[in-house]
């Protein structure tokens, strides 16, 4: 039955809630203790593992992301030098002073007396006695190759050994490799690559090219650029490839100025001048042979009375161990049977920066030489007088000829050797060029204007 509500029934009083806090016991000593190690382990081990990672991730980073942010190789400069004069070009530069017949020999008596006195002996005559009075002993000579042979030791470290290899058959179509040491020489570094001088024949039709640093570290190698004119290459080594002992054990070589070069100087050869990587040869220069023509440029040949092997790679120091030319035998002559032919490198500095840089060395294939003063008082107008049209060559292509005189080389004025030098340092390969020459014609000189399209070395 239901139940019945009594109106005179108090209502029941709501009883409250019980409510509790919950709270932790705090901490004892020995837990704070070991929360505070427990931390620091995993600190300790997170660290740990950042630095794992750092150090497995680096080397793939450079490799794959360094890389493709440096796809655009650092240029290469080489100062340029100038030329020198000689001792006795300077003298014979200065006027000549003589005697009026008005002055007398009691003048200039005075003159002297007055300038300096009588019993005073000059100093280069003091040095001269003493160095022909002092007496050479074995022990100075042996300290002079002493100090020669430690400039030739600190250069060995620049000194390469490059080795081309390339794949062939013998008689029974067995494939075969034939390969080859050469010498090369550090000429440039940047904080990419090493670039090594070394004869055309260490790259020539090379399958694979493979460069050996002064501790033996083996590395590939790749050809930045090919002169056939010169008969060198310049290639390149991925610094990053490298171990950072080998980066710096090995030695950039400065390249030294040739103009300054002089008869009778002490130099020494590296590379290979026996034929064997790492040899060294002493000697002094015989003779400096001056405006050699050569294409599109006037060098210098040095003779030297050392024995070198040009094909494997020789390379002429001085006494400071800068590089100042490599042995040839393009040029070698008869006359020269027991020297050794040497390019002086300050004519080639502008071609090495562009092989260097990759840049092919543009090439009109010319000989001549700078009108001269006389040549000019006979009716011959100021340029560069063409001696030679090689064959095949973009001048004679476009129909240049065999005494024609240069006078314009695009929109540079041509009215010495030098002006034409600078003129080709601005050409590149492919370019076409105007070339203005002066042809004699029965009477007089005609104006003739050629189209010339630049080639490649």
């Amino acid at each position: 039955m239901p139940r019945e509500n009594n109106p005179d029934q108090e209502p029941k009083q709501k009883r409250p809630f019980i409510r509790e806090k919950v709270e932790r016991p705090p901490l004892t000593r020995r837990q704070i203790v070991g929360r505070v190690f427990m931390f620091a382990f995993i600190a300790i081990l997170g660290g740990a593992a950042a630095g794992v990672s750092f150090a497995v991730a680096r080397p793939l980073a450079e490799k794959y992301l360094v890389e493709e942010e440096t796809t655009e190789s650092i240029p290469v400069t080489i100062p340029r030098d100038e030329e020198t004069q000689s001792p006795q070009t300077s003298q014979e530069a200065q006027p000549s002073q003589t005697l009026s017949p008005e002055t007398t020999e009691t003048e200039t008596s005075a003159e002297e007396t007055e300038s300096e006195p009588p019993e005073t002996e000059p100093i280069e005559d003091i040095l001269q006695s003493a160095i022909e009075e002092y007496q050479y002993t074995v022990n100075d000579l042996s300290s002079m190759y002493s100090s020669l042979k430690n400039v030739v030791t600190e250069a060995d470290k620049g000194i390469v050994v490059v080795h081309s290899v390339k794949k062939e058959v013998d008689w029974f179509d067995n494939p075969v490799e034939v390969s080859g040491m050469y010498a090369g020489v550090i000429i440039a570094s940047t904080s990419q690559e090493f670039l090594i001088l070394t004869p055309e024949s260490a790259v020539e039709n090379a399958d694979s090219i493979k460069v050996t640093f002064i501790d033996n570290t083996e590395a590939d190698g790749t050809i930045k650029q090919i002169d056939t004119i010169s008969g060198m290459a310049v290639v390149s080594v991925d610094i990053l490839t490298l171990e950072e002992s080998t980066r710096k054990n090995a030695v950039t070589l400065k390249l030294g100025n040739s103009y300054s070069v002089r008869q009778g100087d002490l130099v020494a050869a590296i590379g290979a001048p026996s034929g064997n990587v790492h040899s060294s040869a002493y000697g002094f220069i015989s003779y400096v042979l001056r405006n050699v023509q050569v294409p599109d440029n006037n060098t210098r040949l040095l003779f030297a009375d050392i024995k070198g092997n040009a094909g494997a790679g020789t390379f002429l120091i001085n006494i400071s161990g800068e590089v100042v030319g490599w042995m040839t035998d393009e040029y070698a002559s008869e006359q020269s049977t027991n020297m050794a032919t040497v390019m002086a490198i300050s004519d080639y500095k502008i071609n090495l920066e562009k092989m260097s840089n990759g840049i092919p060395i543009p090439y009109l294939g010319l000989r001549g030489q700078e009108v001269s003063a006389a040549m000019n008082e006979g009716g011959m107008p100021l340029g560069v007088y063409v001696t030679e049209c090689i064959l095949d060559g973009p001048v004679y292509n476009a129909g240049i000829q065999n005494g024609d005189v240069i006078v314009r080389l695009g929109d540079k004025s041509i009215t010495s050797m030098k002006d034409y030098q600078n003129g080709m340092e601005q050409l590149n390969q492919g370019d076409e060029i105007s070339v203005l020459v002066q042809r004699k014609g029965i009477d007089e000189y005609k104006e003739l204007e050629y189209q010339v399209t630049v080639g490649a070395r």
